[in-house]
């Protein structure tokens, strides 16, 4: 058993306070939007090429401590520590043990993508044994297939991937396009990522998946050298408008491409800025984010 203590600080304090309350012995801390969920809510990271985004004006800091824990000379001390005076108000509730494990996979079961196509945890036995199962957990690279962006793609994918074609996924993550677009029947596919944690994610999934010898990743800092008859890129809208020319260079003539990261009011940034290369479309939408799709003639 633990005891969570909940209070709610500004902008200024937020922070020094939380580290306070990890010197006077809390267990764990952490800072949340205390509007999340209203029409106050502040994002806390922007796209690159914006300016960083400002703390949320109130932030909620919960802290966890053992069940026997002095808190209110815990408080005292973690206050008196930043300058404060007297103790903000809190509120406390009791968190009782149990198999953290378990609980976090019970959030992740077998995701349907198509009659087709299903991604499921190792921890799951797959819905469909007929269907092209690909077995992937939730870890350090974003691309489990339950957001918004990852299913667009991955539908996408069980449209257009036929036997023998070639594939490039820019922004790669955790290999879940590459690793479907090899089950379907693409001939090589090649996962470009900035991050080396992503690249060994995928890496490991693409063995663990049995295609190693069809999908291959490499350090976007590495040039490419070729063109692909199907380009997915699964990012952010800044850096899909930027990279417009260098992508588009990497279709082949009758190539298609998606792009994906953004969301419906950003959709004609995209457009405008892949107009001088090819006409994008808005091809399906999905809880406020989109798939922008083209072929190059």
């Amino acid at each position: 058993m633990w005891i969570s203590l909940a209070l709610l600080a500004d902008a200024e304090r937020a922070e020094a306070l939380s580290d306070a309350l990890m010197d006077t012995g809390a267990l764990s801390v952490s800072i949340e939007d205390a509007d999340a969920g209203s029409a106050r809510e502040t994002p806390q990271f922007g796209e690159p090429g914006q300016e960083p985004a400002v703390p949320w004006p109130r932030s909620r800091i919960v802290a966890l401590f053992d069940p026997d824990a002095d808190l209110p000379a815990l408080l005292a001390e973690a206050h008196a520590a930043i300058g404060l005076d007297g103790i903000l108000p809190y509120t406390t509730e009791t968190v009782a043990e149990q198999d953290w494990v378990r609980l976090t996979q019970s959030q992740f079961g077998p995701i349907r993508i198509s009659d087709r196509l299903w991604i499921v945890p190792s921890w799951h036995t797959a819905p469909d044994p007929d269907a092209i199962n690909i077995e992937l957990d939730p870890g350090m690279a974003f691309g489990t297939g339950s957001h918004p962006t990852t299913r667009l793609c991955l539908e996408w994918l069980c449209q257009v991937v036929g036997t023998g074609v070639d594939v490039l996924d820019y922004g790669c993550g955790s290999g879940i396009l590459g690793i479907a677009a090899a089950r379907l029947g693409a001939q090589t596919v090649l996962g470009v990522d900035i991050d080396e944690r992503a690249l060994d994610a995928a890496h490991d999934n693409i063995v663990r998946n049995g295609v190693a010898g069809r999908v291959h990743v490499q350090h976007s800092a590495k040039p490419l050298t070729r063109a692909f008859d199907i380009v997915v890129a699964n990012i952010l809208t800044n850096p899909l408008r930027l990279l417009a020319p260098a992508l588009f260079s990497h279709v082949t003539p009758g190539g298609q491409i998606a792009l994906s990261g953004v969301l419906e009011q950003q959709a004609s940034q995209v457009i405008d800025a892949w107009s001088p290369y090819l006409a994008l479309e808005i091809g399906a939408a999905l809880d406020g984010w989109v798939r922008l799709e083209g072929t190059r003639h």
